[in-house]
């Protein structure tokens, strides 16, 4: 017997679901499984879009549509994966979800794991809770990942809960609008819960996790993430886990409900291009040739600095307390590849402004 997770959006999802199963099986056993995309965005992987097992050397076949990522697995470059490093950090077994077909895919791929590993429990993770959206909220970013899993996920012959980690963290719906779509409280989140992933953080860009771990030690102010600079209280509701009721989500998500009987990646993309007006991996597409044509910029510690304390004094005037380095480096104007080196010297030079995995940007120049 094990239990299984499916990490609803991938990337920092799959990080929290490691902290979840922690908090609330830790002395029940052996990790959880742990079902997630590859789909690491471009500050890690220069390809637009999910990666699938075609993508990787070195995966483990679990059911014959079901991989495992072993720490020893590759992505084949150009791509690039978190998941074989976490792999080695953590001790779950991470499944690689491939939605090439659609959400009848993702539905055959789950099918099998539950046949395969009787699972004593199911759980649906997302932090932030664009998985309870609607599809017309303006400030929806990224649904079409969550919707795929929230859309096979209703559709399986065994129960599965949701889970909500740190409502609004995502910067995709603020969390006063989820208040209505949140069920109760699971648990609230502390430092002892996410002691297991407080390494991974140091790494790992993912900036909604990020957030909950931060939030979870005590952080409050306003963080800005993203390239667009979107601002995201941290509060004490941040760090709380939550139940969502899985049916009700699917009636709300106009999107997941659209793409039920989906059977390509390409057909739910133009589901979400009809309902939501557009698709995050067009997004991807048009950002990663933007990049492409811009050179990378050498990091002069002395430049960087100023051009930080630029930064800085015009995200006090918008009331900013914190920033991810996610945020930093696209500000700066540097690639996914310098992020590590440029976060290495901020905190090198600056450690008391580094409140793990956050910078806090200080009231005085």
């Amino acid at each position: 017997m094990t239990r299984l997770i499916v990490a609803a959006g991938g990337g920092g999802d799959a990080v929290a679901a490691a902290a979840v199963d922690a908090a609330l099986y830790g002395d029940s056993g052996s990790p959880a499984v742990i079902l997630t995309y590859a789909w690491d965005r471009l500050l890690i992987d220069p390809l637009p879009g999910p990666r699938g097992p075609d993508d990787f050397t070195g995966l483990a076949p679990l059911t014959p549509s079901v991989w495992t990522v072993p720490p020893t697995a590759r992505p084949i470059a150009p791509a690039g994966s978190t998941l074989p490093r976490l792999a080695s950090e953590l001790p779950h077994t991470f499944a690689l979800l491939d939605p090439q077909h659609g959400a009848e895919g993702i539905v055959r791929q789950l099918t099998s794991l539950i046949h395969h590993l009787n699972p004593e429990s199911i759980d649906l993770m997302d932090v932030g809770g664009d998985i309870l959206a609607k599809g017309d909220e303006p400030t929806l970013r990224s649904p079409l990942a969550d919707a795929l899993t929230l859309s096979a996920c209703s559709q399986l012959d065994a129960p599965v809960r949701l889970l909500i980690a740190g409502p609004g963290l995502d910067g995709e719906i603020p969390a006063e609008d989820l208040t209505d779509r949140t069920g109760p409280p699971v648990l609230t989140f502390t430092s002892k819960h996410i002691a297991l992933i407080s390494s991974v953080l140091e790494w790992h860009p993912s900036e909604a996790t990020g957030m909950l771990a931060a939030a979870a030690r005590g952080v409050r102010g306003l963080c800005e993430v993203r390239d667009a600079g979107l601002p995201v209280p941290l509060t004490d509701q941040s760090a709380i886990l939550h139940e969502a009721a899985l049916d009700e989500a699917l009636q709300r998500n106009e999107l997941a409900r659209a793409l039920l009987t989906t059977k390509t990646l390409a057909q739910a993309e133009q589901r979400s291009r009809e309902i939501c007006g557009y698709s995050e991996i067009d997004y991807e597409r048009n950002k990663a040739n933007r990049l492409a044509t811009q050179p990378p910029h050498e990091i002069d510690p002395t430049l960087t600095l100023r051009r930080l304390a630029e930064f800085e004094a015009d995200a006090r005037r918008r009331g900013i307390t914190h920033t991810t380095f996610r945020r930093i480096t696209e500000a700066l104007g540097f690639d996914g590849k310098q992020r590590q080196p440029l976060r290495d010297l901020l905190i090198n030079r600056r450690p008391l402004q580094y409140e793990a995995p956050l910078w806090h940007i200080s009231r005085d120049a």
